[in-house]
């Protein structure tokens, strides 16, 4: 899995944050996409994990070279256990399958809620920040808006934007499927939120996390 600064090119970058301008140029509402390289450790899954393997590997090793002694054991579980943890925390598609799905959604949106307010979104004049998170560890894309837009803007429209950047993802045509997934979200603000003459762009247009 590549992190997240190198998840895009230079190009790439380049070409989002163009659609990102040209998204806002229809609309007062900032939009911001932020790419992460994951949206929590999940530590639990290492432990568990490394812990189940390192006990098979222990039970068996043991019994084949010492019988029942604890002392053949604990030896053979403890390096088992480290290779294991070691092995799953550098085995992306490995750790997640060691997940809870639920426990994987709900870190994504924790992770969005602190990055909204971190990066200064629910500070824009009329509350018409977007986020649109792109968390890579787990595979997942969250988007909230501030609460101008959610007063007008159906929450349910933004399932849309998940599922254009999901599918990109999938395919290996990401960029893409960013740019046109800013684009629409610029088309769902234009009707509520027009562009003002004073608008200023009051956010970054692209955030990727080192």
């Amino acid at each position: 899995m590549k992190p997240a600064h190198e998840f895009f090119s230079k190009e790439e970058q380049d070409k989002i944050e163009a659609a990102v301008k040209a998204a806002e140029a229809m609309t007062s509402g900032e939009i911001v996409p932020m790419v992460v390289e994951d949206s929590y450790s999940y530590p639990r899954a290492e432990l568990i994990g490394a812990g189940t393997l390192a006990l098979g590997v222990g039970l068996l090793a043991s019994w084949a070279v010492g019988g029942e002694s604890i002392w053949w054991f604990l030896p053979f579980y403890l390096v088992a256990f480290f290779f294991f943890q070691l092995l799953i925390r550098h085995s992306p598609n490995l750790k997640r399958k060691l997940i809870n799905p639920r426990e994987i959604n709900e870190e994504v949106y924790e992770k969005a809620l602190v990055s909204f307010v971190e990066q200064g979104l629910h500070e824009t004049r009329d509350k018409t920040g977007i986020l649109i998170l792109i968390s890579l560890f787990e595979h997942r894309v969250q988007v909230l808006a501030d609460s101008g837009i959610n007063a007008k803007v159906p929450e349910h429209s933004w399932e849309e934007i998940v599922a254009i950047i999901t599918a990109g993802l999938k395919s290996g045509d990401a960029c893409n499927a960013v740019c046109h997934a800013v684009t629409r979200c610029g088309l769902l603000l234009t009707e509520h939120f027009p562009r003002k003459d004073d608008d200023s762009d009051e956010l970054p247009n692209l955030i990727i996390e080192k």
